[in-house]
């Protein structure tokens, strides 16, 4: 193992949830093969250094208030002010560092792409981070050609949603993560692609993925960069090996407590019994969908256990909330993980965010796949039409009837029963797939071999 007091990296994630959790796991790996760790992020939704005392945790002002709430109406929003309002703060936050020791390397979120001209300046080696699929990532190369031949923006009612992308099959252009969106949003989308794809990290790309679920798309990478692409992935996985395990136990990366209750209840169901059903951070249904969303869970005579975070729970009545307690168990959040790897989870009814999707093909959960925005609609067509463990829900009416007829087609169909035999064999390729550490190998000989031909002045210093 390499000597953690030799090299020093810098993480920087957004302040959303789904981009804080993989950033963390991967910090948490890289450390565990010796590397140091600072963590710079915002001070908005800022993570819990306790969860982690062997990193060392900077923060920097971002100018959000406490009381912003990002939603998937002002989602594409956050990434346009972060990459906007951030650059000096974060710039003076890198300098103060670089004074006391040297950093062997920035690893920044796609989100940000800001932080790769910064570092640059700063003369830092860095390396960009992806958090959505690689197959969503390349769609982005596809977005600026699509907009100058006029496809944009595309619409339920373009006559081309339903054709499939040249290049990107199976992707349909209804895939692709700016269907649905206006005019203008669709040019902040295109933009921030277009810009994002500009950034030319100096050392590689990571992703959250593992070479069995993306191959092709990882090739097609690939051929288009020239640094290193490295499938470190899925993440969480690799932080249950023996390697990671001691450092992964009591280190949380959610923003929000997990209701841990739940696990006793699922401990008192039959195997493969319950719906698990979760909308992630952001995505919500609105209030009359939520309705009748109770009573068609509750219709199906499906056990479920059903998230409803605290700032939309209260909106239901207390009647529908009772009728859904008598099937099943509602909480605030859920400690995901421990939920999708229990033998009473029978199924996923999921959003598709890219860590969901992960987390439920590698614990062998089929999903019900119901995307909102961004890279969801691409992850959902890997699930149902490429790796065939999920129903396509996006057409799906919210309404009591339908949902209770999606609800039992997943949980007591023979549709459903074969979904949970192709998700089982999908688990095991996984497991086996990641015990092959190349790509990882690779990427810490990267950051290694940069660090030591770098002639870049430094001071010592007792790093943690």
């Amino acid at each position: 193992m390499i000597m953690a007091s030799k090299y020093r990296l810098i993480v920087i994630p957004p302040p959303l949830q789904g981009h804080m959790t993989p950033m963390l796991q991967l910090a948490t790996i890289l450390h565990s093969k010796g590397f140091s760790i600072t963590v710079v992020h915002t001070k908005f939704n800022s993570p819990d250094p306790t969860n982690h005392p062997d990193f060392t945790f900077v923060s920097f002002h971002d100018g959000l208030s406490d009381s912003y709430t990002v939603s998937s109406k002002n989602f594409i929003h956050i990434s346009s002010y972060l990459n906007t309002n951030c650059v000096t703060p974060l710039k003076e936050i890198l300098v103060r560092i670089i004074k006391e020791e040297k950093i062997s390397c920035v690893i920044y979120d796609g989100l940000m792409h800001f932080i790769d001209s910064v570092a640059r300046e700063l003369n830092l080696p860095t390396m960009l981070f992806r958090t959505t699929c690689a197959t969503n990532y390349l769609s982005y190369h596809w977005l600026p050609t699509l907009q100058r031949n006029g496809y944009l923006p595309l619409q339920d009612s373009s006559c081309v949603c339903m054709e499939m992308v040249e290049g990107l099959e199976p992707l349909r252009f209804k895939d692709l993560p700016i269907f649905n969106l206006g005019e203008s949003e669709t040019d902040i989308m295109v933009k921030q692609a277009t810009e994002s794809l500009s950034v030319k990290p100096s050392l590689g790309v990571i992703f959250n993925t593992i070479e069995f679920l993306e191959s092709s798309s990882l090739q097609k990478l690939r051929n288009l960069y020239k640094v290193g692409v490295f499938p470190i992935g899925p993440l969480h996985m690799c932080m249950t090996s023996s390697e990671t395990q001691e450092k992964n136990n009591n280190c949380s990366t959610s923003l929000v407590k997990e209701d841990y209750s739940c696990i006793t209840w699922l401990n008192e169901q039959e195997p493969r019994s319950v719906l698990y059903v979760s909308l992630g951070s952001i995505a919500s249904w609105e209030e009359k969908e939520l309705i009748e969303v109770a009573y068609g869970l509750a219709n199906s005579e499906q056990k479920f256990l059903w998230v409803i975070r605290p700032e939309t729970i209260k909106s239901i009545p207390e009647e529908v909330k009772s009728a859904a307690r008598e099937k099943g168990k509602i909480i605030k959040w859920a400690p995901q993980k421990e939920v999708l790897a229990h033998r009473a989870v029978g199924g996923f009814w999921s959003h598709c965010g890219w860590n969901s999707t992960l987390e439920s093909v590698c614990f062998g959960v089929p999903m019900m796949c119901q995307p909102y925005f961004g890279d969801q609609r691409v992850n959902a067509r890997l699930v149902s039409d490429v790796w065939k463990v999920g129903i396509e829900c996006s057409e799906m009416r919210i309404r009591k009837d339908e949902v209770e007829g999606a609800v039992r087609r997943m949980m007591v169909s023979e549709e459903g029963k074969l979904m949970r035999e192709r998700a089982v064999l999908m688990k095991d390729k996984i497991r086996v797939g990641i015990r092959d550490e190349d790509a990882l190998n690779k990427l810490v000989h990267t950051i290694i071999m940069s660090s030591s031909n770098s002639s870049t002045p430094h001071n010592n210093h007792n790093s943690s």
